[in-house]
């Protein structure tokens, strides 16, 4: 059975895929498709890996919300003890919503508007994560209107290659994230000075789908001397954030253990006074879900033979958006001889595939399970050719839990209005 998965969650039974003790086809009638599926199980046992590795230190699992925000998703991991790392004030109001802390939030992304600040002020979140010199004067100063202390600390960029897609790649100096790294120093001296500025820690992301855990010690090593020069400058840090990124599997990558990928950062800290902050989002959901999808039609050709489903590249934009690859399996059996295929959806773009030559042995009727789709996949969807999203349903045990409906067309103009008639 697929290596990407445990056995326990995605097995194949009386000719039929499930997902823990669920047939997909069953799914798939009661909910209809396309379907983002995910399983309890699954995001649990990968939340419990980096509670494992970091049982003996003193360090904080901060979920990014941006791999995937639906409230059932965050309401689990904040259960089971997550924070949060998030970029926008829209993602904040979810993490409230899912129970999450506010004092358990770190904020992030170089854009945050002057209301977005007020609003994580109100809330109480940990810390800001300051990505230039314009955003930490912008926080001073709304923090002044409003009587208030911001945390912050600033993400530094060590420019370091993560050896990723560039997409994804956010260390390097053409990056547009953080602050360059020896400007850094300087900054910290003037926040210090700041009346309504205090000073956190510090923070780095270097990037995401990271399959070898030497660059990111590079940069925890860089990020270290960092902090031991502010020290002898008076500048004390409580906490040193060094993102996430560990990447999965979607094809035949073999990334490291969540312990073997945290093994070379926390032997760095060993005996430090800083406490350590981790922001997982791919490696926490990405092989948790999967996008369930009906074949509308085959198609043959002289070149090409094409599986027309239901699903788009409006519902899962990451194959036309990074050339990705996801696996696909047939959820019922066939007995029809396979044949390669492009699997392809309606949306009317050339770039709208899901999957290029795979080998399939399938019918119209038919559905697929497009697999590692938990993260960055419903996230990232749209309304593109007036397509509702997809629903999304969490699978717990033998027992199914619809956790999004699915849109309907006249949810998506409801905000609309057309023009008046001529007087």
């Amino acid at each position: 059975m697929s290596a990407l998965y445990p056995d326990s969650a995605l097995h194949q039974a009386d000719g039929q895929l499930w997902i823990e003790g669920v047939p997909l086809g069953e799914i798939a009638a009661r909910f209809g498709t396309p379907t983002y599926v995910y399983s309890r199980a699954i995001l649990t046992e990968a939340f419990r890996h980096y509670q494992q590795a970091l049982a003996s230190h003193r360090a904080s699992i901060c979920y990014a919300v941006k791999a995937n925000s639906n409230l059932g998703i965050l309401s689990l991991f904040a259960r089971l003890g997550a924070g949060f790392d998030i970029v926008s004030g829209g993602e904040l109001a979810r993490v409230l919503a899912a129970g999450g802390q506010a004092d358990q939030v770190l904020f992030s992304g170089v854009g945050k508007s002057v209301g977005e600040i007020r609003q994580a002020l109100e809330a109480g979140i940990r810390c800001f994560n300051v990505e230039s010199a314009a955003e930490l004067d912008r926080i001073d100063a709304v923090a002044g209107e409003m009587g208030r202390k911001a945390p912050i600390a600033f993400r530094v960029n060590p420019d370091v290659d993560p050896k990723t897609h560039p997409y994804i790649a956010t260390g390097l100096k053409s990056s547009k994230f953080g602050v360059a790294f020896d400007e850094a120093k300087a900054l910290y001296r003037r926040a210090a000075s700041l009346p309504n500025i205090q000073i956190r820690g510090i923070a780095c992301h270097i990037g995401s789908q990271l399959l070898d855990p030497s660059p990111i010690a590079e940069a925890a090593q860089k990020v270290l001397s960092m902090v031991d020069e502010l020290a002898v400058e008076g500048i004390h840090l409580e906490h040193v954030d060094l993102g996430g990124g560990l990447g999965i599997r979607y094809r035949d990558e073999i990334p490291p253990s969540v312990s073997a990928y945290l093994a070379p950062l926390l032997a760095l800290f060993e005996g430090r006074r800083e406490s350590l902050c981790f922001e997982p989002g791919r490696s926490l959901v990405g092989n948790g879900g999967l996008l369930l999808t009906r074949v509308e039609y085959l198609k043959h050709g002289d070149e090409r033979n094409f599986v027309v489903v239901d699903a788009a590249m409006n519902d899962l934009t990451r194959p036309a958006l990074y050339d990705a690859y996801h696996h696909i399996l047939p959820v019922q059996g066939q007995s029809v001889a396979p044949q390669r295929y492009d699997v392809v959806g309606p949306v009317c773009e050339s770039g709208d595939f899901l999957a290029q030559d795979r080998e399939l042995a399938i019918a119209p009727g038919d559905h697929l399970a497009i697999l590692s789709a938990g993260a960055y996949g419903m996230a990232m969807s749209s309304n593109y050719n007036t397509r509702p999203r997809a629903a999304e349903v969490l699978v717990d045990g033998n027992q199914v839990h619809l956790i999004r409906q699915r849109e309907t067309v006249a949810d998506l103009y409801r905000g609309e209005c057309p023009l008046p008639l001529p007087s």
